[in-house]
């Protein structure tokens, strides 16, 4: 049910004992656990998030890719995608992620924008900054709660993108993938932030995942993570923000108020999509078989009932991590790709194999 303010949304779940308050302009989201009531591990009803790739083309073939994205890339279907809108609406789902390859690039972009927005979902989208259009612009403007720009070395192609960008009131974000190598540009940028910095909301760092891609590159091989977390700590006129699959590392290196922490939502909270429309608890299982298929069930089906999803969720409810003081802060990290902590913790949570076979439901 909405307040006196349209933007500002409070849902009650009477079943898990908790509701929720989403602010659709701002973006803040909390989950409130009724008192004498623990903060529900999973969101039974279904994903509070979807991530939807709505294509896998791209034109930057990059060799870190997870997706290996490329200008061969499949489109999703717009009638596809109005089907997984529909039912998103129906399950009360509350943001929309799309992504790819390079999203803007779908030849019916905007319209999956104005659809996700009539359907009373906030969306948003990284891009690579290809192929920003001031139509496409204009529409992100008007429909979107925040888009986000890849950080790509040379830098300076992402200042022009930036500068693109803010001709429009739009709430732009970095995505800095942050690796063994790439973690010198980020200390860089954090003792000596680049003017462009000063134009944006956020700066997003993302834990690198070997996926399709070199081990060498994991972050916790480098030797400046202790000087990255000091840097971190310290203020700057854009906010910093990290995906959940460094929360290994951040409840061990940063001050943050314990409210704020997030670790893997992942079959708990959120949901990835592929343009094939099979459904995983995480984008990067893609190259696996832990999914469901949304050609034969339906998202609430798959969500409640998937195997690949029960079994994910009981991976990261019971993970190995019975001797850490942040266990549950943490609750052991990534469970798919434990290699990738950012803790002492990796040797034990690699007992947890991930299963490389999809189990279909029982009939």
């Amino acid at each position: 049910m909405a307040g006196k303010n349209k933007n500002i949304i409070k849902v009650q779940y009477p079943e898990q004992n908790y509701s929720v308050i989403f602010n659709k302009r701002t973006g803040f989201f909390a989950r409130i656990e009724k008192k004498g009531f623990e903060e529900p591990f999973w969101a039974k009803a279904g994903p509070e998030l979807l991530d939807i790739s709505i294509t896998n083309y791209c034109e930057k073939n990059c060799n870190f890719c997870y997706r290996n994205s490329n200008k061969f890339g499949k489109h999703i279907k717009l009638d596809d995608y109005k089907n997984i809108i529909k039912q998103a609406q129906e399950l009360g789902v509350f943001q929309i992620a799309i992504g790819g390859g390079n999203p803007n690039q779908h030849p019916d972009f905007i319209e999956i924008l104005k659809t996700t927005f009539a359907a009373g979902i906030v969306p948003s989208y990284t891009s690579n900054g290809d192929g920003l259009t001031d139509n496409i612009l204009k529409a992100t403007e008007k429909y979107c709660g925040a888009m986000a720009i890849s950080a790509y070395k040379p830098y300076s192609k992402l200042d022009s993108v930036i500068k693109k960008v803010k001709r429009f009131d739009i709430k732009l974000n970095i995505h800095f993938v942050l690796d063994k190598y790439s973690i010198n540009d980020a200390i860089n940028w954090l003792e000596n932030p680049p003017a462009f910095l000063s134009k944006i909301n956020a700066l997003i760092f993302l834990n690198y995942k070997p996926v399709n891609a070199s081990v060498d590159f994991l972050l916790n091989k480098s030797n400046k993570l202790e000087l990255f977390f000091k840097l971190v700590n310290q203020k700057f006129p854009f906010k910093i923000g990290f995906d959940s699959c460094s929360v290994s590392g951040i409840v061990q290196n940063m001050k943050v108020n314990p409210v704020y922490y997030e670790s893997c939502e992942a079959a708990r909270f959120s949901a990835f999509i592929s343009e094939d429309l099979k459904m995983y608890p995480c984008s990067f299982m893609i190259n696996t078989e832990m999914y469901g298929d949304l050609q034969e069930n339906s998202i609430k089906d798959i969500w409640q009932r998937d195997k690949s999803f029960v079994e994910f969720r009981n991976r990261i409810k019971n993970n190995n991590c019975t001797n850490c003081k942040f266990r549950n802060l943490c609750n052991g990290g990534c469970m798919f790709m434990p290699e990738i902590n950012l803790c002492n913790m990796n040797e034990l949570n690699k007992k947890y194999d991930a299963p490389t076979l999809h189990i279909p439901n029982d009939e």
